[in-house]
């Protein structure tokens, strides 16, 4: 008989095996200081493009201010208990007004944490008679939710038309014998490679099919169109998307997140969704904390501007000098370069060691064999000065790269 613990100790997982020789600097490495578009890493001040934080609010003043006195009124503990029994407030009720108006749906149910919600939401929403059909790259959080579903599900290739027609005709004769529904779930903006999720041409395929949008637009709410209202926004089709799925995590550099929907969906969701009826309920200064951190999205299309002045001028200056940027048409800028792993250590190492310049490295499994993701994430709080320091940088590695500076047997030593 096999031990859960041996088996965990001869397999710790394609990542978890460089566990030793990784922690603390290329995997839960850690970022100090102010939330800034320069914090302290290992000791000395780097230039960092690694935080969600896309609109600049995890530290503005004015939410630090906000932060802070709802805290000191309320403490971390109020209100105590889910929010069926005994953790619901006039302020939760109001975010969730709020967060529903400004997405233009006519309700919306508080998350405690977005991936938790993402997967309570789908083992909601669906019996065994129902079929999903989901876009392949879909978040984890998306995958997990659909482990639970205990009816059939369908994959169809990433933002492929022609195969979601198949497998939407697939699931059509499946529910027609059971009498089940049909969810397709996609992304808004997929946060590896950036692009979109093709929403309206989901949409226009309810002329033909009968079925429901659930859409994740973890990274596309606050950032994405002409509002801030999100992918659906940017796409012009917002009404088509049945089940909006957003998080305080990205944009509003906070915590927890919220579904948006019709009125009769939203109350089933508040007495079926099990993280939430079995959770205690989101601490109160969270929530007057989202409460402001809505309010500056909405009234300071400023702050999105310089978003997007940012965003735009790294894409545009690392194409220019033949970076491939992928499929990328957000913020997400992935920078796709050839090598194997121990090469993307060397790689790293030198960049933040040498170049003082900290962004996050993406290996095999996330990506094929062979490739290096540097993902940078683009915020408020850089600046064009930053983004220039940034492409030479690149400019630097990449040389090296391809000369073969960084290759080793072994991924690089961080003693």
């Amino acid at each position: 008989m096999a031990d859960i613990f041996e088996k965990i100790k001869n397999n710790r997982g394609p990542l978890g095996k460089y566990a030793k020789e990784a922690h603390g600097y290329f995997a839960f490495p850690k970022l100090e200081g102010e939330l800034n578009n320069k914090m302290t890493f290992r000791g000395k001040e780097v230039l960092q493009w690694s935080l969600n934080n896309y609109l600049g609010l995890g530290n503005h003043p004015e939410i630090r201010k906000v932060d802070e006195q709802a805290s000191k009124d309320w403490g971390l503990a109020y209100p105590m208990g889910a929010r069926m029994m005994s953790g619901n407030s006039n302020y939760h009720e109001q975010l969730e007004a709020e967060l529903a108006e400004f997405e233009k749906k006519q309700d919306a149910i508080l998350l405690n944490f977005g991936y938790q919600g993402m997967v309570s939401a789908i083992d909601a929403l669906l019996d065994r008679n129902d079929v999903v059909v989901y876009d392949a790259e879909s978040h984890a959080c998306i995958l997990d939710g659909l482990r639970l579903h205990q009816g059939k599900r369908f994959v169809y290739q990433h933002n492929d038309m022609e195969s979601l027609d198949k497998m939407l005709e697939k699931a059509t004769k499946i529910t027609e014998k059971t009498n089940g529904a049909i969810l397709v779930i996609t992304e808004g903006v997929f946060g590896m490679s950036g692009n979109q999720g093709s929403l309206k041409d989901i949409v226009d395929l309810k002329q033909k099919y009968s079925f429901r949008l659930f859409v994740d637009d973890a990274h596309g709410f606050g950032t994405m169109g002409a509002t801030g209202m999100g992918t659906g926004e940017a796409q012009g089709c917002q009404d088509g998307i049945d089940v909006y799925f957003g998080t305080f995590a990205k944009a509003m550099a906070s915590i927890g997140g919220f579904i948006a929907s019709d009125e009769d969906v939203i109350d089933y969701l508040r007495y079926n969704m099990r993280s939430q009826i079995y959770a205690k309920s989101l601490p109160m200064p969270l929530v007057i904390g989202n409460l402001k951190r809505l309010e500056m999205l909405k009234n300071s299309p400023e702050i999105r501007e310089k978003l997007w002045t940012v965003a735009n001028a790294l894409q545009k200056g690392l194409k220019d000098n033949g970076f491939n940027l992928g499929t990328t048409t957000t913020q997400v800028t992935p920078v796709i370069l050839s090598g194997d792993i121990p090469e993307a250590t060397n790689l790293i190492l030198d960049l933040r060691e040498n170049y003082n310049l900290f962004c996050s490295i993406v290996v095999y499994p996330v990506v094929p064999k062979g490739v290096i993701m540097l993902r940078l994430i683009p915020t408020a709080m850089h600046n064009l000065e930053d983004v220039e320091y940034t492409i030479n940088c690149f400019k630097a590695v990449q040389e090296k790269l391809s000369a073969g500076a960084y290759k080793s047997e072994t991924i690089a030593d961080i003693s």
